[in-house]
């Protein structure tokens, strides 16, 4: 097998994965999409800028991982997503697939497809006017979490408590052109589950217990190791399906005992779930597209 993956050079999980893939015989160069000048209808069908048309990494790679499609301007972005699409069209394996980045990104889109699937989601409201946040600020219990549509980590995310601080943050919001996606606020004991879901099955999953409201690993919450009951785990893999991802990463909030799907990450991170479990999810995730592609 012949691999490519896009990312960061030298990004921790891009070098986790290349070590991964070392391990089993198969060199993994790293291209940054961002660096990739594509020629729809010949071949190569996209080279790194700098190297020419004889760079035929991606003409001979079988499989693309994708570990980063930074974002940009509106067109950047789209571009990036089109490279994807059009190595799919040319009989690559992208993992993971365009749509289930396009889908995991997009929280509102995501959210859509888990309740489709009759997954518990937290109640949310999502518009573009002012007016109908307020409202909503109200319908959803005065304690609501704002995020961006688009966004990861944790960052941009607020707690909003008070009317006042809403109508502030509201407007602010209106001014840079903003969609508002507002959630219930759920007591969560700064805890949350994250459990990663490879080919169908949960390979690992971790407590991420934060010091704030926040469970982020990036901000400082701590990994436990976690085993997840039944239905904990068939909801975890329903929502990998549900967005089309050969793997993810799957949030999940416990509320009043009751389980709350938050988010489905189609590029998630696996450092922190190694240092909390022992398992290297990326090494699993390099067995299991071994396994497919032999």
């Amino acid at each position: 097998m012949k691999a490519v993956i896009l990312g960061k050079n030298g990004g921790r999980h891009t070098v986790m994965l290349q070590e991964a893939l070392t391990a089993r015989g198969v060199n993994a160069p790293c291209l940054p999409i961002t660096r990739l000048t594509a020629r729809p209808g010949r071949d190569p069908l996209a080279t790194l800028a700098g190297k020419g048309p004889e760079d035929r990494s991606l003409a001979e790679a079988d499989v693309v991982f994708v570990r980063c499609v930074p974002g940009g301007s509106l067109e950047q972005v789209i571009y990036r997503l089109d490279i994807l699409h059009n190595l799919v069209l040319a009989g690559k394996w992208v993992v993971n697939p365009p749509t289930a980045i396009e889908r995991g990104v997009d929280k509102y889109l995501a959210l859509g497809l888990l309740a489709k699937e009759g997954l518990p989601v937290p109640a949310t409201v999502v518009t573009e006017r002012v007016d109908e946040a307020l409202a909503a600020f109200a319908e959803l219990g005065g304690d609501v979490v704002v995020k961006p549509l688009f966004g990861a980590e944790g960052r941009g995310m607020t707690r909003v408590q008070d009317p006042d601080v809403a109508y502030r943050v509201f407007r602010a919001l209106e001014l840079g052109g903003y969609v508002y996606y507002l959630q219930e606020y759920m007591e969560h004991d700064n805890e949350d589950i994250r459990l990663f879901v490879i080919g169908g099955e949960v390979v690992a999953a971790m407590r991420r217990q934060g010091t704030t409201w926040k469970t982020n690993i990036s901000v400082g919450a701590k990994g436990v190791a976690f085993t997840p009951d039944r239905e904990l785990a068939d909801m975890a893999v329903r929502a990998a399906a549900a967005v089309g991802a050969d793997y993810a990463g799957v949030d999940v909030l416990v509320c009043n005992g009751e389980y709350r799907l938050i988010e489905v990450n189609s590029i998630p991170a696996w450092a922190g779930l190694r240092e909390a479990t022992g398992i290297d999810a990326g090494a699993a995730l390099v067995d299991y597209v071994l396994a497919r592609s032999g």
